[in-house]
């Protein structure tokens, strides 16, 4: 049973590691190539995992070797149109102009209903404000609307309103984010200093502590432990 436990668990990191470096995509945007990759790395490690009587390397350079070749072919995919188009496909028009296409949506293997499915998880229940919709090649589907049918944007609006400006995470839950506070241009002698100033002797008394590109600093204390 403990074998079955180690094994279980370098397994379990072996794995983790390789979806890492296949890099941050969710599972709902893996290019098919991705998405068979994944697949295979599980069937692959639950064997040794299930069996022990086969080594475990067994499990380790399957899922190694798998790895590698994806990352060949995303590297000859990024320089090679024509081998991107047959590992991942391309976005199909499904709504061309306010007008549904009918042979793509059948190429696409879409019905009707599957449509309207989609269009209303986007959020447009009426498919006459639709001037476009593309069903991308990771299986997501992409609405441009109509010109009516489109949010008021700042712009349209000529509002001369304060550019937005990005919050950094320096503590959370008492711990100090060095990183980010190199990234907000500070040090621990200013946040130290600052902690002063609202009478909090240590990081550790802190919950939550932010700080936006204007130097405005948030803090929340932990609260006391009944």
């Amino acid at each position: 049973m403990l074998v079955v436990f180690f094994r279980t668990i370098v397994l379990y990191f072996a794995v983790v590691l390789a979806l890492r470096l296949m890099g941050k995509r969710q599972i709902g945007q893996l290019q098919p190539s991705e998405l068979v990759i994944t697949i295979m790395i599980s069937e692959v490690a639950s064997i040794p995992m299930q069996n022990t009587g086969v080594p475990l390397l067994s499990g380790i350079v399957p899922v190694l070797t798998l790895i590698i070749a994806e990352v060949i072919l995303s590297f000859f995919s990024l320089k090679n149109r024509k081998l991107r188009r047959i590992l991942s496909g391309h976005p199909s028009i499904l709504i061309n102009n306010g007008k549904i296409d009918q042979k793509e949506l059948a190429k696409s293997r879409f019905n009707v209903e599957d449509l309207l499915e989609e269009l209303r998880m986007c959020n447009f229940p009426d498919i006459t404000q639709v001037a476009y919709a593309i069903l991308e090649t990771s299986g997501q589907l992409s609405i441009v609307p109509k010109t009516e049918a489109r949010s008021v944007t700042v712009k349209d609006m000529n509002l001369n309103l304060p550019p937005v400006n990005l919050t950094y995470t320096i503590i959370s839950d008492g711990i100090v984010d060095k990183p980010e506070l190199k990234r907000a241009n500070k040090d621990e002698n200013w946040l130290t200093k600052q902690l002063n100033h609202h009478k909090i002797q240590s990081a550790k008394d802190v919950f939550l502590a932010t700080i936006d590109s204007n130097g405005s600093l948030f803090v929340q204390v932990k609260e006391a432990k009944k």
